[in-house]
């Protein structure tokens, strides 16, 4: 079949090639995360080798808790072949801490519902301490 724009894969077979659904490979053109799709003569989106590695490595960086922005930032450096590694530390290293931040949260946060959680008798009185501190 001649797409117009050469052999490639098609947004289903990429998806299953890559992890990636369909829809967020649309999304994800859409933000200009990764270059728009070429078309076939028909209009169908053709995808590269290249295009479905790219898609992997986004849904890594996903599975890692990468923001979109800090994942373009990593595609670009990813694909620039004279990239200091000290760039991609830095930015891995930044999502590190924010990671570290978002740790300490949740543990907070599980600590006062333990405390809460602890307080309350859990019997048949309506007397509630959990109640008592999410009404303020």
């Amino acid at each position: 079949m001649d797409t117009g724009v050469g052999m490639g894969m098609t947004i289903g077979d990429a998806a299953k090639a890559s992890g990636v659904n369909a829809k967020l490979i649309r999304y994800y053109e859409s933000i200009g995360l990764i270059p728009e799709a070429g078309r076939t003569v028909s209009g169908y989106r053709v995808y590269s080798p290249s295009e479905v590695n790219v898609l992997r490595f986004v849904k890594r960086a996903r599975t890692l808790g990468f923001g979109i922005e800090r994942i373009q930032r990593l595609v670009g450096l990813w694909q620039d072949r004279s990239r200091c590694s000290s760039e991609v530390k830095r930015v891995a290293l930044e999502h590190i801490d924010e990671l570290e931040a978002k740790i300490a949260e949740l543990a907070a946060m599980r600590d006062t519902l333990r405390e809460l959680a602890d307080a309350c008798h859990g019997d048949e009185r309506p007397e509630c301490p959990i109640l008592r501190d999410l009404a303020g």
